[in-house]
Parts: structure tokens; sequence; C-alpha cells
């Protein structure tokens, strides 16, 4: 492989491939940060070569909090990504998000524990802007894509916060309580430290939420059974894959600007000159344009 591949994506639960992908070849990427979930699967969509990578591994086996965020982000990195699309069942705390509704949120609360979700330390230092944790213009390719499909059964919530809890258990009602206090839309496990990866990668980072169900703040939620939600991820992949589709469609047609693409200009804190040598060696990817 030579040519820089611009466009990832990221499959989340219930979306372990894409059965539109040709020409697909399996790629393993050893990084700095170990391992990737899995192999990435690098191929074409319509014409336009992307890479593919199933969050939680092809048969499920990781947990949100035993996921490799660094490695991941980094291989997409390696192979030139700059676009990153996250596709990602959600709960949802708002009566208006349906299940098998979509959501492209604008905005993140953060309540994992204890998970690495930066590549600096070590003697560099960075802070990243991350005020729009979302890229505003992938975003909009993002939720338009959705908007020209029409799919049945899915409506489109531009904009939203997401909160990315710890798990692997779901909320209590309590919290999902507080959650909806704050006005929160979703809930997940898994998005925030992508995007904050993703923001020190300068690469473009935008959420495909998938609604499965209402989080346990619902009156009616012991009525939604383990089929129902198995049921809805399964529609959700479906339309999921026709959704980035049309997003990589578009994608290839115009490469839309990103604050990210430059997110590294005045957050590095270190003077490069100064910091270890190993340092400066193990985060080249991301720093060879500033040395």
């Amino acid at each position: 492989m030579t040519d820089a591949v611009k466009i990832g994506i990221i499959g989340g639960s219930g979306l372990y491939k894409m059965d539109a992908l040709k020409n697909i070849e399996e790629v393993q990427i050893d990084t700095p940060f170990g391992s990737p979930s899995d192999a990435l699967i690098v191929g074409t969509l319509d014409g336009t070569r992307v890479a593919f990578l199933a969050r939680h591994g092809r048969n499920h086996s990781l947990m949100p909090s035993e996921l490799p965020f660094r490695a991941n982000i980094y291989a997409m990195k390696s192979l030139g990504v700059e676009y990153l699309i996250s596709a990602s069942a959600v709960g949802s705390l708002k009566e208006e998000v349906k299940p098998l509704d979509m959501v492209v949120p604008d905005q993140f609360i953060d309540r994992t524990k204890g998970r690495i979700s930066t590549f600096f330390g070590d003697g560099i230092v960075a802070h990243i802007a991350f005020g729009d944790p979302i890229c505003r213009n992938l975003a909009g390719v993002l939720a338009d894509a959705i908007e020209s499909l029409d799919l049945p059964d899915v409506v489109l919530h531009r904009g939203g916060t997401y909160v990315c809890m710890e798990g692997p258990a779901f909320s209590t009602k309590a919290e999902s309580h507080l959650y909806r206090s704050w006005g929160a839309s979703i809930i997940g496990m898994t998005n925030l430290p992508e995007a904050k990866l993703a923001r020190e990668a300068e690469i473009a980072y935008a959420t495909l939420a998938l609604a499965t169900d209402y989080d346990c703040w619902h009156p009616d939620h012991d009525s939604v059974t383990v089929e129902m939600v198995i049921g809805n991820l399964q529609k959700n992949a479906v339309n999921a894959q026709r959704v980035i589709q049309e997003t990589v469609r578009r994608l290839s047609q115009t490469s839309p600007p990103s604050d990210a693409h430059s997110a590294l200009k005045f957050a590095i804190i270190t003077p490069l000159d100064k910091a270890p040598a190993t340092t400066k060696e193990k985060l080249s990817l991301l720093l060879n344009k500033y040395l």
C-alpha cells in the first residue's frame, strides 16, 4: 500500500464489517501504543479507498474500558486518514430521540475513569483546544448525507451532547436523571477518548450516534427487551452502512476544511529541541511537520 487512505471508519456495536467494501485487504499495524482492536480493513467504497476498524474487534471481544484507543487512532493516522467517522450505538436521554433515530452530536461530557486519552507525556506536553470536540464541517457532511437518504423510521437530530460513561454496566436511574438535567441527548461508552486522540492526531472526527433504546430514566424502559435492543442494533447497522457510503461519496467529491488538521500548531508547550529523543521518535508520526 502506497497511497494514503484519507477516510477512516470506526464501527461500534453491531457494525463489525462493511458489506459494500470491495478489493479489501487486512492490514496489521503495530503502533508505539500496542495493537489496534483488530486488523484494519482497507478497501474501496464506490471507488473511494477507506479504512475500516471494528472498535470492539470483529467478535466484540473488548469491553469499552479495554479498548486500545491510542493504538486505534495512531493506526488510522499511519494510513494517512484525515477524516474519521465513528459509528456508535447509544442510549437516548430525551423523549424525542427515539430508538432507530440518528444523532450527530456536537458536544461531550466525560464520565470515564482512568482512560488514557492523550498521546503526550514522557517529556512532551501538549494542550489541544477542545471547546468544539467534533469537526463542524465533517459533521455537516455526515448530517446532510443522513438527510438525503430519507431512511424509514429514522429521524436525524443535528447537534446534542453525548455523555461518555465508563461502563460496562449501564446507568443507575439517579445517574440517568442527572444527565437529563444537564440537557444531554445521548449516552455511550467510547467516543470521547477517540475524539480527543483524533484531535491530537490532527484528524477531523465526527460521530454517527445510533439510538438503540431509551436509557433507564424512561418510565416504559422495562418494556424494552434485550431482543428489541439487538434487533435495533441490526437495523442500525444496515442504516449506518448506507449513511457511511453516502458520506464517503460526498467526501470523495470535496475535502472540507477542518481546524483539526492543524490542531497541534499552537498546542505543543515543550520546546521540541529540548524534548527527549525517544519520545520524539515515538510521536514522530504526529510531530514531524513541526520538527
